[in-house]
């Protein structure tokens, strides 16, 4: 890499760890400058997927105070988190490069539109919420299962997995959305944790490209977890979707 570059990744990083703690998708912030630098899209998600977990991990510390009173639900939820997690960066090491190249369009405009659809995805839980029903402290089966298989995509390709969960335990459990989050920053730690620990051992990846978005992303973890609250959703959501569509535009070219 270029210094240029180097410096390019290291500020996605770092971008990528404060959106992840606070919405998720932070991938689609790191991929595509590590797509721009040369790597192959599988060498790109393996790198990308090991430099995250320490932002991850500084996401998950900084929401600690959210955490309290929710040790039996994420002990139960990150059962499914190391089980999905692990399949899918089983399936991101099995399926042929080309496979890959062909799914991860469709997983990235996947993820776009959730991301667009956060507002209204948002809004229906409100409603919900407010109309006085039963309340739900594990979401049972359904929640486990699709938790489970949100995972399996995490392990696999992690961008908007974030927003995959707290959509899935905004529907299923009667909780505050900055509680939801804290436990999506933990599921999100465990998937790429377990991950990482696969890849480090049986993937190719770049070294420098990991040590710079563990760099960043371990920061920027700290810096979404505590500041998270004064972004403006909207302006989240714009940047996200702007360096989506840059990614996906750039994918379906190449």
């Amino acid at each position: 890499m270029t210094p240029w570059e180097m410096a390019a990744v290291l500020a996605a990083g770092t971008g990528a760890g404060a959106v992840n703690a606070v919405v998720g998708s932070g991938t689609l912030i790191t991929f595509p400058v590590l797509l721009a630098t040369g790597l192959p899209p599988v060498t790109a998600t393996v790198s990308n997927g090991l430099g995250l977990v320490p932002g991850s991990i500084t996401a998950a510390l900084g929401y600690r105070e959210e955490l309290r009173g929710q040790g039996r639900r994420v002990l139960l939820l990150g059962v499914g988190a190391v089980l999905g997690g692990l399949a899918g960066a089983v399936l991101l090491l099995t399926l042929p490069a080309s496979a890959f190249e062909r799914i991860v369009p469709v997983l990235v405009g996947l993820a776009l539109v959730l991301v667009a659809c956060q507002p209204w995805i948002a809004r229906r839980v409100r409603r919900r919420r407010t109309s006085g029903g039963p309340v739900r402290r594990d979401g049972g089966p359904l929640l486990f299962t699709g938790l489970t298989l949100a995972s399996v995509y995490g392990g696999y390709f992690s961008a908007a997995q974030g927003i995959i969960y707290v959509s899935l335990m905004g529907m299923l459990l009667d909780e505050t959305l900055q509680r939801l989050n804290a436990v999506k920053n933990v599921l999100a730690a465990v998937v790429n944790t377990v991950a990482a620990l696969l890849f480090l051992f049986f993937a190719h990846f770049d070294w420098t490209a990991v040590v710079l978005i563990a760099a960043g992303s371990a920061l920027g973890g700290l810096i979404g977890a505590r500041t998270g609250r004064r972004f403006s959703p909207a302006v989240l959501r714009t940047l996200i979707v702007s360096v989506g569509t840059v990614a996906l535009v750039h994918l379906v070219l190449h």
